[in-house]
């Protein structure tokens, strides 16, 4: 114990607070990654929040309630595919009519659903591991979901860099010009990435309202989708820095939360500002003209395409 505080405790739950974050990130890094920048990533997590709930308690079932919440996130990016891919409509006033949207429909859903608890979901069962003196706590004591948004972060980082539909979607976002010439359908390869980034987001607003919480409240995800955006750009679009993007974000908002327990003699607002105001501070360094994230981001992030150009 550190002033009240246990370590274990503390790691373990900035792991399961990371979660819905991480999951939208890496969703939002293979989107940008192919040249689209949808702003809409709040609208869709919490349309998958909603979703999610809607269908695990109808249901009885959390695998089919986070099914849901991926459907419903992929969904609701379908509607900006079509806007921004098919319409040309613009990228960044499309992705903030969709969470303006989604705040809304999810709302409206969620009326009939306020104070009721969702079916469980157990940790995964590894028997006496999970009784280790502090590594059972911080590695074998979690739900499924922590362990599948690392596994998500490996499998993206290993599809962009070795795979070859990884370098087609990295050769879309860098030129689409120069992709749709050597045969590349673009728009669909654009859609495909869209649909991955709502389904993931979908997944993390399901995390949010059937694990982390659990229960529907109106605005559950509490700008986590514009941390996510904020994560992609400060992970300097590699997918194992989101990963540490996340753990930050999730550390700070576990922490600010454990001293307002521990009775700290800070003022509680300023605790609670303080995980978005680190993350608008990391922003800024990062997109400084000496951060490497000012470089590496696509070169065709938020340009249309249009065949005929």
């Amino acid at each position: 114990m550190f002033g009240g505080i246990d370590p274990a405790l503390l790691i373990a739950s900035l792991m399961v607070a990371s979660v819905p974050i991480l999951l939208a990130a890496v969703g939002e890094l293979v989107v940008e990654k192919a040249g689209v920048l949808n702003l809409g990533v709040e609208g869709m997590m919490i349309m998958g929040a909603i979703c999610g709930f809607i269908t695990a308690v109808e249901t009885g079932s959390p695998t089919l309630g986070f099914l849901g919440g991926a459907a419903g996130g992929a969904a609701l990016s379908l509607l900006f595919a079509a806007l921004t891919q098919v319409m040309q409509a613009n990228q960044v006033a499309s992705g903030l009519a969709l969470t303006l949207f989604g705040l809304g429909l999810s709302s409206l859903l969620g009326q009939n659903y306020v104070g009721i608890k969702p079916p469980h979901t157990g940790a995964v069962p590894f028997g006496p591991l999970a009784d280790i003196p502090f590594l059972g706590r911080v590695v074998f004591g979690h739900d499924p979901f922590v362990y599948l948004s690392i596994i998500a972060v490996a499998a993206v980082w290993a599809f962009l860099k070795f795979s070859r539909g990884g370098l087609i979607l990295r050769a879309v976002g860098e030129s689409h010009d120069a992709a749709h010439a050597l045969g590349y359908k673009v728009v669909r390869i654009r859609m495909l990435a869209i649909m991955f980034g709502g389904a993931m987001a979908g997944l993390g607003g399901a995390y949010l309202s059937l694990v982390r919480v659990p229960q529907w409240v109106d605005g559950i995800t509490a700008g986590a989708g514009w941390i996510a955006l904020a994560i992609v750009v400060f992970a300097s679009w590699k997918p194992w820095r989101a990963l540490l993007g996340a753990w930050l974000f999730g550390g700070i908002t576990v922490l600010q939360l454990n001293l307002q327990a521990a009775q700290v003699g800070i003022p509680v607002e300023y605790l609670s500002m303080s995980p978005y105001l680190i993350t608008i501070l990391v922003l800024v360094l990062m997109s400084s003209g000496r951060g490497k994230a000012a470089l590496n981001a696509p070169a065709c992030l938020g340009q249309n395409f249009h065949a005929a150009r």
